[in-house]
């Protein structure tokens, strides 16, 4: 009876919700794309603006309801589109078959070409893909301007730097982490007015489009939203709302015949420059593809997190050392620095030593990894470390005193060996810790495990089989580790509490 009664009251409202939400078009974004897509309004922080929400607004009065925006994170939007998290995704999202193959994709509405940013003074000599041999060349993920450059990568040795946002690509540019920029021309002006020592190519490396995309089930409500981007194509209001944003050019009427004559627009089209159109992979297919890039980034998850844990112990173990044996002033800077690292989130401190730094320092991506995560899981292991030394029995320093060790031996030869078995078994869970931790490292650009099966998943529309290898890999790499670290336990753990 009771369960009836929740399930009549749980539907009930999820009635009431359906009913509230029918006057309204939820248009998923994400507000970090900055103008002129979408961002929070200077005058207004809780609405945004920018010419996908104009476009999102004129969708909403032609199908009589209210526009609401729903933040997403950039690279989520298409999973997010196909659990009803919003109705219609529109954020710079890119044409593409896949894309097409597994959800209800609009029309396209603007055209945009790609193109290399590079700094004015090497605008001679960066014109193309074959002048950058063996240089970085940034880009954002999951993107077209990324599998472009993948290509350019095998063709003419470039090396792709693949970026989590499409502003830290043209700041990176500019102090000189990397050599050049491949974005739509959209993003590409916009890096160019906030840097004024970069500069555009005009080589023409391919075309691409904006679309709206909605869930495979509602194909509907697409035709639609079709309809009404068709009527605006013909009436001059798309063309308002671009020249607003400074956006209109001579692509877009070219594009507007081609969808208005009954095209789909999309890459390929006759007669314009874009790479052909491939045919949809599937799940498994893909996957198999990007096994090779998978196990790279495996190998880089790996080598980055036992560099990074021997840091940590390297610098817990001076840490602990200090604290414990250390006058009142060294010991108060240690607790200090120690209360501070553990105080503040992980992802902060990785910005500070890569972004924060640049004017002082520019610390390649690697290496502002290595000591991000090295230090932070230093401040842990010194907790543990120190809890270790003091947990040694006093009779045993005694003993070694009464020996006439100094206080160096004492440690070197009593206290340290005892302590290292305490402090094992933590030491290890960190290890483990510390190797999923890693992932955080691609918001710095070093592309690792996660961030490519991010870059996998995001090219198939779904994290389940891609999810599913990742995990797979992330054990294949960690149960090694702990099986090492129960034998060292029970070889060396051996009376430790005699």
């Amino acid at each position: 009876m009771k369960r009836g009664f929740v399930v009549v009251v749980c539907g009930l409202f999820s009635a009431s919700l359906a009913a509230q939400e029918s006057g309204v078009l939820r248009f998923g974004g994400d507000a970090e794309g900055g103008a002129p897509f979408m961002e929070a309004d200077p005058n207004d922080t809780s609405r945004v603006v920018g010419f996908e929400v104009d476009i999102a607004a004129l969708l909403a009065a032609g199908l009589g309801r209210a526009p609401r925006f729903v933040q997403v994170g950039f690279s989520n939007l298409d999973p997010a589109v196909e659990r009803g998290d919003f109705d219609i995704g529109m954020s710079g999202i890119e044409d593409n078959p896949g894309r097409r193959a597994r959800l209800a994709v609009t029309v396209p509405y603007y055209e945009f070409r790609e193109i290399l940013t590079v700094r004015r003074a090497d605008a001679a000599r960066f014109r193309t893909f074959a002048d950058l041999r063996g240089r970085r060349v940034a880009t954002l993920g999951a993107t077209g301007a990324a599998e472009i450059l993948d290509r350019a990568r095998v063709e003419h040795g470039v090396e792709p730097v693949i970026y989590e946002d499409d502003v830290h690509p043209y700041t990176d540019l500019a102090v000189g982490r990397v050599d050049a920029v491949l974005l739509d021309a959209v993003l590409a002006e916009r890096g160019v007015r906030r840097n004024a020592s970069l500069a555009n190519q005009p080589t023409d490396l391919g075309a691409g489009h904006y679309v709206g995309i909605l869930a495979p089930r509602d194909a509907a409500l697409r035709d639609r939203v079709d309809g009404l981007l068709r009527d605006a194509m013909r009436d001059g209001r798309l063309q308002a709302i671009f020249t607003r944003w400074g956006m209109w050019n001579a692509d877009q009427p070219r594009l507007y015949a081609r969808v208005l004559a009954g095209s789909s627009g999309s890459l390929g089209a006759e007669g314009s420059k874009d790479p052909p159109l491939r045919t949809p992979e599937s799940a498994a297919a893909a996957t198999l593809r990007y096994l090779p890039a998978l196990f790279r980034a495996a190998l880089i998850t790996l080598v980055l997190s036992c560099v990074s844990m021997l840091l940590a112990v390297a610098s817990g173990m001076v840490i602990a050392i200090g604290r414990v044996y250390g006058g009142g002033l060294l010991r108060a800077a240690l607790t200090g620095w120690v209360e501070l690292v553990r105080g503040t989130p992980l992802l902060l401190q990785l910005f500070v030593l890569y972004f924060g730094l640049e004017a002082f320092v520019r610390l390649p991506a690697l290496v502002a990894a290595v000591l991000g995560l090295g230090l932070n899981y230093g401040a842990y292991e010194s907790e543990i470390y120190r809890g270790a030394l003091q947990a040694v029995a006093p009779g045993q320093l005694e003993a070694a005193r009464t020996l006439g060790f100094t206080t160096w031996q004492t440690l070197r030869l009593v206290r340290g060996p005892q302590a290292f078995k305490f402090a094992l078994a933590p030491m290890t869970n960190d290890f483990v810790a510390l190797l999923k931790d890693s992932s955080l490292v691609s918001m710095i650009t070093v592309v690792e495990l996660t961030k490519q099966t991010q870059i996998l998943a995001a090219n198939i529309g779904s994290w389940f089989l891609p999810g599913l290898v990742c995990a797979a890999m992330y054990l294949a790499l960690s149960l090694p580790l702990a099986r090492l670290a129960r034998r060292l336990e029970r070889r060396w753990g051996a009376g430790i509490h005699a």
